[in-house]
């Protein structure tokens, strides 16, 4: 290995590109770029820092088409093309970096008028010299194109982000937004932020300063991988270091190293070809899907287990250790050097049929037919191609079921039903609902079982203390039968309600135990209903009940997600701090019993608007109005003009023992509803209200 190397020194005629194999563009602010700013400014003068070892492999010129843009450079210029191994996240980010630092300059008053060849850094280094040795070249005849000397493979779904939005080059059309791209948006954005922090604080010569730390004195070992070395298996290796490679990015690793396994008899060059651009294919769709909601990316591994569970078969053997399967066993470069004998039945065409050359035998239907042994590796082709091909397509469902407002094809009653699984955590349930929104053509269908899975998950898992596991497997192995067309919609509506009876009586009824145990242990040491895990869901689910009658939404799921500092947040109508006022209220009440009133379901209300913590202890009357400062400025709404809840709180004249009593029953009730299940009677109401 040589001396290390600078930036500027690396760059001399070379063409770095990122191969299909490669993963996209992982910094992130917290995690790495931080990290490398504050490398960068806090070099002392006259050091060095080390950036760690770039890993290439050389393309062959004669790989180069004269159709790609780099031709002219390899062609007339010498240039070489490398494809990076590993080191591709630091080189990004000096590249992003320079790109940032360059349009910051621009935009400073003094150089606005001017061209690129015209703002000078230093007194012999202008812009587009900068451009020329790191970011691109233009070709001078013809089209006059850019070629890039970082770049992604023209498949990647980072190439267009990275030349139209990163480079800013005119142009784009349409471009597909990926977790990956929302990298790249955020380090650029955050040197934009960081280099402008600097120049108000040193001017230009921080700025210049800056730039040569970064460009020689921020050193690179080189190191070429030799034709016969195992590049897949280095990439797999190397990539174990720094931000790891999550098992999404190895198994596309593993996929396309498989490829290159097989031998010209199983896979001709068109087919192999063919088969690399379909796990290209499948990872630009799984991971424009992952990032299309930029707030919320998706996590990778989590779909990656998700497809597993609902395409092979789900034991608890397994169900931990999914990507030991993948890689280990399934996509195991073993399973191709593994040649076995197969018999395969050809029809051959009339005029390629011959009297000496095979066997023959009558088909069914007369036809004549030959058996052919042939010699093929464990892990077939196809298998592969049907893998990624359900891969692709099952991350368009995967998205669907935690965004279904951003889904396209689904009707308004379907995003409901979706929405409030999302709301009641789906849980385990994720992988049949994929398999369900893929495999299920009828709407109705889907949405009854929807309706009855989020049922399911309130009866079994809100109001009873059954570990997050429980049925586990059973779900996931209909997921799989799903997705096989083994398995039918009613067989899962049986099992939700077989594994639901424990929870109800002979006669159908309600068994309160379950329920009631739960909520003594909360009542004995806790805060009761207000530390139950379904509280939020039920007064919500309430709320809307409520809105049915109303045209405005008043309360919003994100908002009541939040803090108790935020917008929303659930309120104890009868104060947990004790006041003269509230004291006389509930004197009826023995003292020791008091917090039961205030923890007990119907003591619990909820807002539309944050509260400010004083004004909880407020009276009644006053609560039901709006709160104003000495400026008359409205500090807080009241009930009266609150939620639906709110509202409907505020037109009782007092609040008592009695009113706590009688709102819990009616909760109860509604609940019972909603839920479709019915109590005994009022008397296991009362007793699940815990008032005495």
């Amino acid at each position: 290995m040589e001396e290390p190397k600078a930036l500027d020194s690396l760059f001399k005629e070379k063409i770095f590109r990122i191969p299909d194999f490669q993963r996209g563009y992982a910094w992130q602010v917290k995690d790495h770029l931080k990290d490398f700013w504050e490398d960068l400014v806090n070099l002392p003068d006259g050091r060095s820092h080390y950036t760690g070892v770039l890993t290439l492999k050389e393309v062959p010129s004669l790989e180069i088409k004269n159709s790609d843009k780099e031709y002219w450079l390899v062609e007339d210029h010498s240039y070489k093309v490398y494809h990076i191994v590993d080191g591709q996240q630091r080189l990004a980010t000096c590249i992003i970096f320079l790109q940032a630092f360059i349009e910051f300059i621009r935009q400073l008053p003094e150089y606005r008028d001017k061209t690129d060849e015209d703002i000078y850094i230093s007194e012999s280094l202008n812009i587009s010299e900068i451009i020329n040795r790191y970011l691109f070249k233009v070709k001078p005849t013809g089209e006059e194109f850019r070629t890039y000397k970082f770049g992604y493979s023209v498949d990647n779904p980072s190439y267009k982000y990275l030349r139209y939005r990163i480079f800013s080059e005119p142009g784009s059309g349409s471009i597909e937004e990926t977790f990956y791209t929302l990298n790249l948006k955020n380090a650029k954005h955050y040197f934009r932020e960081q280099i402008g922090a600097l120049y108000e604080e040193t001017g230009l010569d921080g700025l210049r300063d800056i730039y040569r730390k970064l460009t020689k004195r921020f050193l690179f070992n080189e190191y070429v991988i030799k034709d016969e070395f195992d590049v897949f298996v280095a990439f797999e290796t190397m990539n174990n270091r720094g931000k790891n490679l999550s098992n999404l990015e190895l198994l596309k690793n593993r996929l396309i190293y498989l490829t290159t396994l097989y031998t010209d008899d199983e896979l001709d060059t068109s087919d192999r070809q063919g088969l690399r651009e379909d796990v290209n294919d499948a990872w630009k769709e799984v991971y424009y899907q992952l990032g299309r909601n930029e707030k919320r990316p998706l996590n990778d591994d989590d779909f990656l287990r998700a497809h597993w569970i609902m395409y092979y078969k789900y034991s608890r053997k397994t169900g931990s250790d999914y990507i030991k399967f993948l890689l280990g066993d399934q996509f195991a470069p073993q399973k191709v050097h593994k040649k076995i004998e197969r018999t395969v039945e050809l029809e051959l065409p009339e005029e390629q049929r011959t009297d000496f050359a095979f066997e023959e035998e009558e088909g069914e239907n007369g036809e004549s037919v030959t058996e052919v042994t042939t010699v093929s590796a464990v892990l077939k082709p196809t298998d592969i191609k049907d893998y990624v091909h359900s891969l692709k397509e099952s991350s368009v469902h995967w998205f669907n079921s935690y965004f279904p407002f951003m889904a396209s094809g689904l009707s308004d009653e379907e995003r409901q039903s979706l929405d409030r699984l999302n709301r009641i955590g789906m849980g385990y349930f994720r992988p049949l609902v994929m398999a369900i929104l893929k495999n299920e053509t009828e709407e109705a269908r889907r949405i009854d079982i929807f309706n009855k899975i989020e049922r399911y998950i309130f009866l079994v898992f809100r109001l009873s203390a059954t570990r997050s596991n429980y049925g586990s497997s059973d779900f996931y192995i209909a997921a799989r039968e799903i997705e096989k067309g083994g398995n039918d919609l009613p067989d899962i509506e049986e099992n939700l309600n077989w594994r639901s009876s424990f929870l109800f009586n002979s006669d159908g009824s309600f068994r309160i135990n379950e329920f009631y145990d739960l909520l003594f242990r909360k009542f004995e040491s806790g805060n009761g209903y207000y530390d139950w895990s379904g509280i939020r869901y039920s007064l919500y689910e309430y709320e809307l009940s409520l809105l049915s009658r109303s045209r405005q939404k008043k309360v919003d799921w994100e908002d009541l997600l939040r803090s108790s500092d935020d917008k929303i947040s659930i309120e104890h109508i009868y104060p947990q701090t004790q006041t003269k006022y509230w004291s006389q209220k509930f004197e009826s009440v023995r003292k020791k019993y008091r917090k039961n009133y205030q923890d007990s379901l119907g003591n619990l209300l909820l807002l539309s608007m944050s509260i400010n913590s004083a004004l909880q202890n407020d009276s009644f009357e006053e609560k039901k109005q709006p709160k104003t400062n000495a400026s008359e400025q409205r500090i807080r709404n009241g009930y009266a003009d609150g939620s639906h809840s709110e509202i409907e709180v505020s037109k009782l004249s007092s609040w008592g023992p009695e009113q706590v009593k009688e709102r819990g029953i009616e909760l109860l009730t509604f609940m019972a509803q909603r839920w479709g299940f019915v109590f005994k009677d009022d008397a296991e109401k009362e007793k699940l209200l815990f008032l005495k």
